[in-house]
């Protein structure tokens, strides 16, 4: 059986979605490549995950709960960014899409999560302990890659250190519904949170940041209480299931590309999940 989002369930999207439905129709936005990251770590009382709320004037998504994330960006693909872990070849191989595209998608989830809770994935070395990146002078690099006014590449050399793709995942990924003025071809990754490091959720996009228990978090979701959209909800319910976060950090066996669309159903306008070419 589809699995089924009422409407009611995603606000942020439900005027257009319900405009779509009756039959107004208008051009088709391009998908923007973006990548985002759930940070998981072992709670008290099992996995917890990391979500922002982004801002209530944030043309995508408003007020609504999301992981670290964003469109990859052109300097994603410079040439000469240090790696180490698995090769973009074998990304490409996991992920079943290009390799540069592979590339870019694995480097736009370390810079963003970098970029919008302060945690870096990467080191000194290919199998060390990760950077220290606490301080003024980080909390400045930061600000510079927001900014575009640095790259990722940029920093790693400069601070002698390796982007660690061996500490990120692939779990899903989703496509925005054809109906939304902005569209994002997303994959979702996952790693688990540095020890010695601290997620702070310090971006001008959100408004809130917080660790969440994902069964807790369900619950308020489905009370209303809080907004996610569709490929939150669904990935939050595969972090409580997991057993441990690093059970929950491993790569997703099969990873097809999702799309919710929007349907009329006995109960009311609603998005069914579809997989594309499936």
């Amino acid at each position: 059986m589809a699995r089924l989002f009422p409407l009611a369930t995603a606000p942020g999207v439900a005027d257009t979605a319900t405009r779509w439905l009756r039959g107004e129709r208008w051009d088709e936005a391009v998908p923007r490549p973006a990548s985002t990251v759930m940070l998981v770590r072992d709670g008290a009382q099992g996995v917890e995950v990391f979500l922002l709320r982004r801002v209530a004037k944030m043309a995508f998504a408003p007020s609504t709960l999301v992981f670290p994330g964003g469109g990859v960006d052109a300097a994603d693909a410079e040439p000469d960014l240090p790696w180490a872990g698995p090769s973009p070849a074998e990304w490409a191989r996991r992920m079943g899409c290009a390799e540069d595209v592979a590339r870019m998608a694995v480097v736009a989830a370390v810079r963003e999560v970098f970029e919008e809770c302060g945690v870096l994935l990467a080191g000194p070395d290919p199998t060390g302990g990760l950077a220290d990146v606490s301080g003024p002078r980080w909390r400045a690099l930061r600000d510079d890659l927001a900014a575009h006014r640095t790259s990722l590449s940029r920093v790693l050399l400069d601070e002698h250190l390796v982007l660690r793709s061996d500490l990120v995942v692939v779990k899903a990924h989703w496509l925005t519904p054809v109906f939304e003025p902005r569209r994002y071809d997303t994959w979702f990754f996952a790693a688990v949170m540095p020890g010695h490091q601290e997620a702070d959720g310090d971006t001008s996009e959100a408004d809130h940041a917080a660790w969440f228990a994902p069964g807790a978090l369900l619950e308020a979701w489905a009370a209303g209480e809080v907004s996610m959209l569709p490929p939150t909800v669904v990935s939050v319910e595969s972090v409580r299931d997991a057993a441990s976060a690093a059970a929950f950090v491993e790569h997703s066996d099969r990873v097809p590309l999702l799309l919710p669309e929007v349907v009329d159903t006995p109960d009311g306008p609603a998005m069914e999940l579809v997989e594309v070419g499936g």
